[in-house]
Formats: structure tokens, sequence, C-alpha cells
């Protein structure tokens, strides 16, 4: 009897550290409490429209920043990058959007290049205000920007979060740090893989 009480004490244990959908993640497994991959925002490059369901069928992670960002948001690009490069050619289902919450400085060719200089899956999205106000709602995103005024500097300040999506859209998993390599290339690998 107590053999059975430890046995199903262990299962359960087991089974919280896989997380609601049964898989060891390394991010937090969010599935089911945050909405689908939806918004419109513009791609840096050419200023084209672009939603949310035009990336189905390609694993997204979605991240806000800004290119005058001085260590979180390009050390956040730089990770991702290398978890793209441990891929190989996996990282072709792959895309990383970088949403700038500064567009008054993020011009599409400034945020375009930056984008382009950490791997060829990290795509530039900058918008409206409206359009950024309703993306960033959209995924509790808090940022805020503060001009330059006489005794202030120029102020950018903006949430940490990294949201990953499954090739249909659904938000699988989030994080605010992405230091782990090997644990960003698993999950990937993991999303890509269903």
């Amino acid at each position: 009897m107590a053999f059975r009480k430890i046995a199903a004490l262990s299962f359960v244990v087991l089974l919280a550290a896989c997380g609601k959908s049964g898989i060891a993640w390394h991010a937090t497994d969010i599935t089911g409490a945050m909405p689908a991959l939806e918004f419109t925002l513009n791609r840096a490059t050419d200023g084209t429209p672009v939603r949310g369901t035009d990336y189905r069928g390609k694993v997204v992670v979605l991240y806000f920043g800004y290119t005058h960002c001085p260590d979180i948001c390009p050390a956040t690009l730089a990770n991702f990058a290398a978890a793209l490069q441990k891929l190989g050619r996996d990282a072709n289902g792959v895309r990383i959007l970088f949403v700038t919450v500064d567009p008054n400085r993020d011009t599409g060719p400034i945020l375009a290049d930056y984008a382009r200089a950490f791997a060829p899956q990290v795509e530039g999205l900058r918008g409206t205000n409206d359009q950024l106000t309703d993306v960033t709602r959209r995924y509790r995103v808090i940022y805020s920007v503060t001009p330059e005024s006489a005794g202030h500097p120029y102020e950018v300040m903006h949430s940490a979060a990294a949201f990953f999506f499954d090739r249909n859209g659904r938000a699988r998993l989030v994080t605010t740090n992405t230091d782990d390599i090997a644990g960003l290339t698993s999950d990937l690998k993991q999303l890509l893989d269903m």
C-alpha cells in the first residue's frame, strides 16, 4: 500500500514538472492562458502590412523592444540567434518577431537593419500608436516612452517577455530569461516537432 502511494505521488510530481501539456519545457507553459497570434503591424523592410495569421505554419517568438536598448534587447535577440544557429536547417521554420515600442526613432530602415544583423529569421515590425497599443494590450506588455526634456534624457521602458507560438498560432510558452541557449533550442525544437 505504501509503495502505491509513493508511486502515485511520484507520478503527480512528474506530471507537474512537465507543465500543462505533458511536455518538459524550459520556458513557462502558457497553453490556453494567452490569446492566439493576432495583430496588424507593418514590416520594417518595406512597410507592408502584416498580420499574425500570415505566420501560420511557422513557430513564432514575439518580442517587444527597441533598437537603442543598451542591453536586454540585443542580448535577448543574440540568444535567440544562437538558438536558431543550433537548430540548423530547422531554423527556417521559426520567425522571431521584434516589435518596436519606440517607432518614432525606430524607422523602417533602422529597424530592418537592426533585426537583420541578428539572423535572417529575425523580422522587425512597427506600427501606428493604435496598432502598438492593440498588440501590447493583447499580450499584456507594458511599455512607456518619455521624450527628452530639460534635465531628463529620452527614456524607454518595456516588459522583457518573449512569447512563443506554435505553427497554428496558439500561445504556448513565455520567458523573461533567454540565457539558457540549450533550453531555448530545445523548446523551439519541440514546438517545431508538434
